[in-house]
C-alpha cells in the first residue's frame, strides 16, 4: 500500500515523538553478554578519546551501548536523520548533522573536528548507504590523523526481525539475548602512507566482520 504525503507526515511526527521512548524501552528488555568490554571501559574510565565502530545493521545496539559517555554522531540532515538524531540526543550524544548527501570530506572534516574536541566518536563504517559490511576510509582516517584509538565492535542478536533493507537492519526481539565482542585498542601510525593505509583500512574490515561473525555465532 502507498502511503500519502499526509500518511507520511503522520508516521514521521510519531516516530520523532515515540520512537526514543519506545526503542528505549525494547532495548532495557535485552540481554546483552559482553566480551573484552574493559577495552572500552579503560578508555572512558581515563576520559580518553576513541573511535568506535560498528556495521551499521546492528547500529540499534550499537548506538545504544555508548548513550550517556561523552560521545558524538555524525547525523544526516534527512528526514529519517531526524528520528535518529532525537534518539541519539536523548541518550546525551553529541549530535552534529550533515548535509543530507553529505560527501565523503566534509563527513571526514565534521569527524576529525569532533574528536579534535575530545568528543569519542561512534560510526557506522558502512553508512549510511553501504555497500553492507564494507568498511569505508573515515573510521581510520580519523584515528590515524587525531592519534587516538580505534574500537571495532562486533554485535550478534539471537531473535530479532531483519528488515528488507540495503544493510539488512536488525531489530531484536524483546529479552532475546545479545552478544557484544570489542576488539583491543587499534592505534593507527600516522606515518602510513596512502598504500599502507589502504591497507590498515582492509584489514580493520576483515577483523570487524570476524569479530560481527563470532558475536553472530556466540548467539
Amino acid at each position: 500500500m502507498k502511503l500519502t504525503n499526509k500518511q507520511r507526515e503522520i508516521l514521521r511526527f510519531l516516530g520523532l515523538h515515540i520512537s526514543n521512548f519506545l526503542v528505549t524501552v525494547l532495548l532495557k528488555t535485552v540481554r546483552i553478554t559482553y566480551i573484552k568490554k574493559d577495552s572500552m571501559e579503560e578508555l572512558v574510565l581515563n576520559k580518553k578519546n576513541f573511535v568506535s565502530a560498528f556495521w551499521h545493521c546492528s547500529m540499534a545496539i550499537g548506538w545504544y551501548l555508548h548513550k550517556d559517555q561523552n560521545i558524538s554522531a555524525l547525523v544526516s540532515k534527512s528526514k529519517d536523520g531526524d528520528v535518529l538524531a532525537n534518539i541519539l540526543k536523548k541518550w546525551n550524544y553529541k549530535v552534529v548533522r550533515g548535509s543530507s548527501h553529505i560527501g565523503g570530506k566534509e563527513a571526514l572534516g565534521l569527524m576529525l573536528e569532533l574528536t579534535r574536541q575530545n568528543f569519542s566518536l561512534a560510526i557506522t563504517p558502512d553508512g549510511p548507504t553501504g555497500p553492507p559490511r564494507v568498511m569505508k576510509a573515515g573510521a581510520v582516517i580519523t584515528a590515524k590523523k587525531n592519534g587516538i584509538p580505534l574500537l571495532l565492535i562486533g554485535i550478534g542478536i539471537k531473535n530479532k526481525f531483519v528488515l528488507k533493507s540495503w544493510d539488512s537492519f536488525q531489530v531484536p526481539k524483546p529479552f532475546t539475548k545479545i552478544m557484544v565482542l570489542f576488539s583491543e585498542p587499534i592505534m593507527i601510525n600516522k606515518d602510513l602512507t596512502y598504500d599502507e593505509t589502504s591497507k590498515m583500512i582492509a584489514e580493520c574490515e576483515k577483523r570487524l566482520n570476524d569479530l560481527q561473525l563470532q558475536a553472530e555465532t556466540l548467539c
